[in-house]
């Protein structure tokens, strides 16, 4: 056989071996999509028939566990199907905490009765009604975070924060504003109580509320404790505090008139009020964890010690308050169409519109703790300074994010930490929103010559059917409908540029162009030498990229800096600073010797269990944002900030 005809041989051999080795393609399963049983009845605007009794016992402190029993009428056999709330009105995100309950028991007439977590959605539980029954009596235990990596702490043995959103299950089918329920709490003897309900009736530590509608109970939480003090706001507001100790309660007389300044603001602004009565449910502790939820005729407002007795060094949190109540008005009467649910499991709440919901929320937060005096006009203008910052310099995400995105982070994210939040970005329809709306205030006062304000949209948008604390739904078009009536323009060219559209640069013309600008200068300002002092870190977000604790934690990393280029992430260590055991004064000393062309400072860093040493490359030294005022005349800022 020839070389030539071997080859071909050969050839034909290895193919049709090859060919024989490799299995033949298996004819793989393939199974078809089927349509999921819906197993959870939809809400219907109908009245439920019967009341539900429920009874939180509140009196376990040293474990920290809530025991619940509720009693459920029922009129016919078969499938009951109760819901523990999943989506938190005000968290905008599915956060209902179903993994702390615990303990669950289902009887009748003193039988005990089956019940099955539903399979698709694991905030329902079915219960099989047999006959002869007239009501479902339901048991169980909320065991809540005793460690601060389970979760918010919301009992200790001083305090308790008692919200009934974690605390109860309701029976599906039905809105909740139809949903009748009578409720009690047991808190530990001697212990007081605020909340917006009224009692009906109290025996010790066991008190009892008027039958009230779910939606209206679940909106409004308790908080209960051994050291109380109510101070009367108004013939209408209360501030509830409950603290630590009894030196917590100790306001002064400025404090207190503070926050009645506060009151009158927010009425001569909005025109109206959304509530028969309104309590401010504080709590000043170390031990519970913080809190700002909003609700109708109250606010949950928790900081830690020092609110009345270190008054001067807590900047931040005097502008919870004013936060928290702008949403009886913007969030809780006016609500976004779209993120309005009949129930709490309803999917989903969505947010498309938090940037009026919280971003316009965040404006009037410091506009009225300006106009009230909760925090003075400078260190308001002070914080105006650091959010333009944020979004100017700080938050280099801006240029692949638009600022509408943000709004689905609630449900994205989660409120997680994160990385690189600069890069990320993480709910910048709070802060950024507040400066598309001090510029929408400077637009309708410059196209109206000083005539009409923002205050006049307050007043049209919010001002409507006072004492009506339902809820009257909006949309983006109502949003752009109501500006143009204020003062004509084009709202929704302005709006869609700076909410929909990718917009590198940040919104800073109500600044700018209202009498004052941003700049940086060497020392920090008042409220950024607080939350730093609050936070016990150095921020040098502009002066090399990154934010540091007093032990060398840095626990944030400004995208594509000095700090970024470095190396350092979240979570780094410093170590040591120019082969110095770390402080942070030596680090800002090092940082200030590097202006110029000066010797970069040489940092040891330790991430795990390496150690790295790395240059700092930055030579701009110190610097911290502020607003400079731009002529003698007052600005369309100046006129915002006043007292009406």
């Amino acid at each position: 056989m020839s070389r030539v005809r071997v080859g071909v041989f050969l050839a034909t051999v290895a193919f049709a071996w090859s060919a024989s080795a490799q299995p033949a393609p298996p004819q793989n399963s393939k199974p078809e999509a089927y349509a999921k049983p819906i197993r959870v009845p939809a809400a219907r605007d109908v009245p439920y028939p019967g009341t539900v009794q429920l009874t939180v016992d509140a009196t376990d402190v040293t474990r920290g566990i809530f025991r619940i029993r509720e009693r459920v009428p029922v009129t016919a056999t078969g499938d009951l199907v109760l819901l523990y709330p999943k989506w938190v009105p005000g968290g905008h995100s599915p956060r209902g905490d179903i993994k702390n309950v615990t303990g669950i028991r289902v009887s009748a007439n003193g039988r005990p009765l089956k019940w099955m977590r539903d399979s698709l959605d694991v905030f329902a539980f079915h219960v099989d009604v047999p006959q002869g029954v007239s009501a479902v009596d339901v048991e169980f235990q909320y065991v809540s975070a005793t460690a601060e990596n389970q979760g918010r702490i919301v009992m200790t043995p001083d305090m308790s924060s008692i919200e009934w959103l974690s605390l109860s299950m309701y029976p599906a089918g039905y809105y909740v504003r139809q949903i009748p329920v009578q409720a009690s709490v047991i808190v530990p003897a001697g212990w007081k109580v605020a909340t917006a309900l009224r009692p009906s009736a109290q025996a010790g530590g066991r008190i009892d509320y008027p039958v009230t509608n779910y939606e209206i109970l679940m909106d409004s939480p308790l908080i209960a404790g051994v050291h109380y003090r109510q101070i009367p706001l108004s013939n209408d507001v209360f501030l509830d505090v409950i603290g630590d100790t009894p030196a917590e309660l100790a306001a002064t007389g400025e404090q207190i008139a503070a926050h009645k300044r506060l009151v009158e603001q927010a009425l001569k602004t909005f025109g109206a009020q959304h509530y028969d009565h309104y309590d401010f449910l504080l709590t000043i502790s170390n031990n519970l964890g913080g809190n700002g939820l909003e609700h109708h005729r109250s606010s949950e407002d928790g900081v830690k010690r020092g609110y009345f007795t270190d008054w001067e060094n807590k900047l931040r949190e005097r502008n919870l308050l004013p936060h928290e109540y702008s949403h009886s008005w913007d969030g809780k009467y006016r609500r976004p169409a779209d993120l309005w649910t009949p129930d709490y499991n309803t999917v989903p709440m969505e947010g498309s519109l938090l940037w009026v919901y919280e971003g316009q929320t965040q404006f009037w937060g410091y506009v009225l703790g300006a106009r009230s005096g909760m925090l003075s006009k400078q260190d308001t203008l002070d914080a105006i300074a650091a959010t333009a910052a944020t979004y100017s310099t700080g938050t280099p995400g801006r240029i692949w994010r638009p600022l509408v995105d943000t709004t689905n982070d609630p449900t994205a994210a989660g409120r997680a930490p994160q990385p690189w939040r600069s890069w990320q970005r993480s709910e910048d329809y709070y802060s950024e929103g507040q400066l598309i709306w001090i510029d929408v205030d400077r637009i309708i006062r410059q196209q109206s010559r000083g005539r009409r304000s923002i205050d006049d949209f307050a007043k049209a948008f919010y001002g409507m059917r006072d004492g009506d604390y339902g809820e009257l739904t909006y949309t983006f078009d109502d949003v752009v409908g109501t500006l143009n009536r204020v003062q004509p323009y084009d709202w929704r060219g302005y709006l869609q540029r700076r909410v929909y559209d990718v917009a590198p640069a940040a919104p800073l013309e109500g600044i700018n162009q209202g009498g004052y600008k941003l700049v940086f200068t060497s020392e920090p300002t008042k409220w950024i030498k607080s939350s730093e002092k609050s936070g016990k870190n150095n921020d040098l977000t502009y002066s090399g990229g990154f934010v540091v604790g007093n032990d060398g934690k840095v626990s944030s990393v400004l995208w594509d800096s000095a700090a970024f280029n470095a190396g350092i992430t979240v979570g780094t260590e410093i170590v040591a600073v120019n082969g110095r055991t770390f402080d942070a004064d030596a680090l800002k000393d090092a940082i200030k010797g590097a202006i110029d062309n000066g010797q970069a400072p040489e940092l040891l860093i330790h991430d795990g269990d390496v150690y790295r040493t790395v240059k700092l490359d930055w030579h701009g030294g110190l610097r911290y944002p502020r607003l400079e005022k731009v002529g003698k005349a007052p600005g369309t800022l100046d006129a915002l900030l006043a007292p009406r």
